[in-house]
C-alpha cells in the first residue's frame, strides 16, 4: 500500500467516498429511500475524518528504538607488531 501508516484516514476517507457515490446513485437513479443513508454515511466521514488524522498522528509518533550513533572520525588500526621491511629483488642471472 501506499501509505500504511494512515490506516484511519483511508477508512474516514473510504466511508466519505461510499456516501458520496450512494448520494450519486440517489440522483442518478431517484432513489429518495437511500438519500438518508447517503447522507448519513457522507457526515459520517467527515466528521471521522479530523479524529483519524489525530489517531494516526498519535500511531505514527510511537518512540522508536533508538538507532545506533553513527561511527566519527576514522577507525584505528589495531596495535600489533610491524610488517617487516619488504627485502631487496636480486638480479636475475641469464
Amino acid at each position: 500500500m501506499a501509505l500504511p501508516a494512515l490506516r484511519y484516514t483511508k477508512l474516514a476517507l473510504l466511508v466519505f467516498g461510499g456516501g458520496l457515490l450512494l448520494g450519486l446513485v440517489v440522483v442518478s437513479v431517484g432513489v429518495p429511500r437511500l438519500a438518508r443513508l447517503a447522507s448519513i454515511a457522507m457526515t459520517l466521514g467527515i466528521a471521522a475524518l479530523p479524529l483519524a488524522l489525530v489517531a494516526d498522528w498519535r500511531r505514527g509518533s510511537a518512540p522508536r528504538p533508538a538507532a545506533k550513533p553513527a561511527a566519527r572520525g576514522r577507525r584505528k588500526k589495531p596495535a600489533g607488531r610491524p610488517k617487516p621491511a619488504a627485502k631487496p629483488r636480486r638480479k636475475q642471472r641469464r
